[in-house]
């Protein structure tokens, strides 16, 4: 099950600076993997990432997803807000996410 966590739009000054003309929407989602529950083990969370760009001709999108992250939902839920604040992109989440394991701030 993914349930809505947050979303937010890249501010119009740093796509500017990119050359970029029109609105990005990114999305954060926490995914509760319900299998792991139903097999008796602990529940493990995870997390999905999507990118919407609103072009003129479509809208392009971009997903990215680690299902199994965590069994501690708290954790879970301060990277959620980690990669909020800083505006993270599908295409950077497995780096941010092993840089946040490197440096034990949540896993």
């Amino acid at each position: 099950m993914k349930t809505f966590y947050g979303s937010t739009f890249i501010s119009k000054e740093i796509l500017e600076e990119e050359r970029i003309y029109y609105p990005i929407k990114l999305e954060y989602y926490k995914i509760i993997n319900e299998d792991e529950i139903n097999k008796g083990n602990s529940t493990k969370f995870g997390i999905n990432v999507i990118k919407t760009e609103y072009r003129k001709d479509e809208p392009k999108v971009e997903k990215n997803e680690i299902k199994y992250l965590s069994n501690d939902e708290q954790k879970v839920n301060e990277i959620l807000d980690l990669l909020k604040k800083n505006e993270v992109t599908p295409v950077a989440l497995e780096d941010v996410i092993i840089d946040v394991s490197k440096e034990k701030l949540f896993l």
